[in-house]
């Protein structure tokens, strides 16, 4: 398998999940505003929708959007349990966290990444994305190690990549404890630091 990614974007969830789960695979980083991979291929004829993740497999096919490419690569290893049964309670939720930090958190942080807004937007950004923290810093309040409970899931991966982009925009996460909690402990996994060492995030 091949991950094509951005050092420190979403794409860094499934290279955590890679690790996680010990699958052999490769990296390219992508230049998503060239459009060009590190080897100087146009990004668009690997994944026409011009941005990261994309997972090339061996068979040729390339999967697109991070939350299906996690639930892929962790349904390839299911003796890692980074996915519950199928057809659960447990599934449901996993992936209500999913489509939470992909359409909630992820789209809040948007304009604070973008070079087009304005203060005022990324101002109203930081307030959005305040929301989205209060949400999730009620919901570690229950003493909960992870989203699903004590299992490690995919949607903690994701989850943590996004919350951590605070650090990059001026959110201090010392206003959710909880969610500040969470961010140090995915941070710790092993797995976690491989991936942020590899994509230079790390010394």
């Amino acid at each position: 398998m091949k991950l094509f990614y951005k050092p420190g974007a979403c794409p860094l969830a499934s290279h955590i999940i890679l690790h996680e789960v010990g699958a052999a695979f490769e990296v390219e980083e992508v230049d998503t505003d060239a459009g060009v991979t590190k080897s100087g291929k146009d990004y668009k004829e690997i994944n026409n929708k011009g941005y990261v993740p994309a997972l090339e497999l061996e068979t040729g096919e390339v999967l697109t959007e991070g939350a299906s490419i996690l639930q892929y690569i962790a349904a390839q290893y299911p003796e890692k349990g980074l996915v519950p049964e199928a057809g659960t309670v447990a599934t449901a939720r996993l992936q209500e966290y999913l489509n939470y930090t992909s359409a909630e958190l992820h789209k809040a942080f948007g304009p604070l990444f973008s070079g087009s807004a304005t203060d005022e937007e990324k101002q109203a950004a930081i307030v959005n994305v305040g929301t989205k923290f209060d949400y999730l810093n009620d919901l570690f309040g229950d003493g909960r190690t992870y989203l699903l409970g004590d299992q490690f899931s995919v949607a903690d991966a994701y989850m943590f990549v996004v919350s951590n982009w605070s650090n990059f925009v001026g959110v201090e996460l010392a206003r959710w404890p909880n969610v500040a909690a969470f961010v140090a402990r995915v941070a710790k996994r092993s797995s976690s630091q491989a991936a942020m060492r590899a994509e230079g995030l790390l010394g």
